[in-house]
């Protein structure tokens, strides 16, 4: 199954023009379909209303459609991005709801919340992820989130007193900026299961 959903994820078309102020790092497909496989293991796909925070192009919300997810919702502030995932979807033949809104205008309820959000490494992004994570756990009872590696004692006290998983795992990460020195590199990140009490 992860195999599969990884070969159509690839096929999804990446944005064009990113922006180094938001930080937009499109997930890989081989750790979208990996978070993706967890979350569906663990019961949080199947028949569920899941919320893609910062969907970029996409990939988060049309892999957990194609797992089953009953309703998949992309928020994305970014409208040309917005355009990239609706395209996206289209292809792959999902029906996904991609809203155009800053995270913190989201007020309705789901499931379950996947996101790849803004590490914060950005002098203009710095804290977002917290953002993100606060949304995520006032909309969503569970929540999958990637984060950079060794997040683990900063999101443990940040979420408390939900519980926490970590998943140990690789950020495959192509020359995507000017300040980029190599064309590609795997970066060390955790994706974490998180539930509400």
């Amino acid at each position: 199954m992860k195999k599969e959903l990884e070969l159509l994820l690839e096929q999804l078309e990446d944005l064009k023009h990113p922006s180094v102020v938001e930080e937009q790092y499109s997930t890989p497909p081989p750790l979208a379909a990996e978070l993706l496989t967890i979350a569906y293991l663990h019961g949080d796909i199947a028949n569920r209303v899941v919320y893609d925070l910062g969907s970029g192009n996409g990939i988060l919300a049309i892999g957990a459609k194609l797992l089953g997810a009953k309703r998949a919702v992309g928020i994305e502030r970014d409208s040309h991005a917005v355009e990239v995932a609706r395209r996206n979807s289209q292809k792959l033949d999902v029906a996904v709801e991609f809203i155009i809104c800053d995270v913190r205008a989201v007020h309705d309820k789901c499931d379950t919340v996947v996101m790849n959000p803004p590490f914060g490494a950005q002098r203009a992004s710095r804290h977002a992820d917290r953002v993100f994570l606060k949304k995520a756990l006032e909309i969503a009872h569970v929540v999958y989130s990637i984060h950079n590696a060794g997040s683990e004692q900063f999101l443990r006290q940040f979420v408390q007193p939900a519980t926490v998983t970590r998943f140990p795992a690789s950020f495959k990460l192509k020359r995507r900026f000017w300040f980029h020195k190599k064309d590609k590199i795997n970066m060390p990140v955790d994706m974490y299961r998180i539930v509400a009490p």
